[in-house]
């Protein structure tokens, strides 16, 4: 912590704020000197010269290229895994008999539907 009476210019680092990373440090909530987890994981070379190239091209550093690529993939995946749920769903109902009250109202939402 600082002395009483002193103060830290604070300036916005990605998201973070200096004052958030001083918060985070002192209720030991991270250690180290980077914020997120470390990985280390193995890339083709032609991969990885693809994307060391895009990184220089957007002026992105290596770690913020594969996070947001990483992040990109699982947003686009994840609508994978709710079809799968609904499938288990869909499964478990298979032999109930919906009451003509629901397949009727099913009816009227997919006529007002433009497939």
């Amino acid at each position: 912590m600082l002395p009483p009476g002193r103060s830290v210019r604070c300036r916005p680092v990605g998201p973070w704020t200096m004052t958030a990373l001083w918060r985070q440090h002192a209720l030991g909530h991270w250690s180290g000197y980077t914020i997120g987890m470390k990985t280390a994981v193995s890339l083709p070379d032609r991969v990885y010269r693809e994307a060391e190239g895009y990184a220089k091209r957007t002026r992105k550093s290596r770690s913020q290229l594969y996070a947001e690529a990483l992040a990109e993939y699982l947003a686009r995946h994840a609508p994978d895994e709710v079809t799968e749920a609904m499938n288990v769903v869909v499964d478990e109902l298979d032999d109930v008999e919906p009451d003509a009250f629901l397949q009727r109202a099913g009816q009227r939402v997919l006529k007002n539907v433009e497939w």
